[in-house]
């Protein structure tokens, strides 16, 4: 019986998942297949607090503690989009927050690393991820404005933290065209940016307007930047 009920408590989410996934996303131009299928399968609602539940999959952003939250499903759709992953690549992912987009990366990529900052986000997320069974994951608390030099080149990289500019440590962490996506510009609202890497230059193209939390450092990456 605890094991019937607790199949319907999941199935109850299927609904608004299908629903965040044609009227939020297919509606606003999301083409992915690999994408969308992706964002059919992870259970956005177990990625945030049972208070919070009810809106997890809600057109907007979710608190998920520590003055972090959960970007809307929109966001997050375009990111993953803009990589263009085909299952074959090693993604950077800065800003591991609740676990949700790691483990859509896990869906898309061959495999995951993922840097936080904040310790109590990043065993949190952990275990959700183990939980689900999510294994080709590798989550590092440290400052995610340094990259992880040590498993680079990466393939791609996404940014889930705002900067006044790309970190330079992550461009040169990028392999010979590879792509990365990060919000740039003030802490009030900043632009997504996609960024190309191509004879060792950056080829940037801005896509959506975005507000996300600032990406931390210490110490501080841009001195002098607001």
């Amino acid at each position: 019986m605890e094991n019937t009920m607790a199949a319907m408590k999941v199935e109850d989410f299927s609904v608004p998942r299908e629903l965040m996934v044609s009227t939020q996303l297919r509606a606003r131009g999301i083409r992915d297949e690999r994408v969308l299928a992706a964002m059919a399968r992870v259970p956005r609602h177990d990625f945030v607090g049972e208070e919070f539940r009810s809106q997890a999959y809600g057109d907007h952003p979710v608190p998920i503690g520590q003055g972090q939250t959960l970007s809307q499903p929109y966001i997050v759709a375009v990111m993953l989009e803009a990589l263009a992953l085909d299952g074959s690549e090693r993604v950077l992912e800065i800003g591991t927050g609740s676990g949700y987009q790691s483990a859509l990366l896990a869906e898309l990529a061959r495999e995951v690393f993922s840097v936080e900052r904040l310790p109590g986000l990043a065993q949190s997320a952990k275990n959700i991820l183990d939980r689900l069974g999510y294994h080709n994951i590798t989550i590092i608390l440290g400052d995610g404005s340094q990259g992880l030099a040590e498993q680079a080149p990466f393939d791609a990289i996404i940014v889930a933290a705002a900067a006044p500019r790309i970190p330079p440590a992550l461009f040169t962490q990028l392999r010979e065209g590879g792509r990365m996506i990060a919000p740039v510009g003030p802490g009030y609202a900043q632009n997504l940016q996609f960024v190309r890497k191509q004879h060792d230059q950056a080829l940037v193209a801005n896509l959506e307007k975005c507000r996300f939390v600032p990406l931390i450092s210490d110490p501080d990456f841009l001195p002098g930047d607001e």
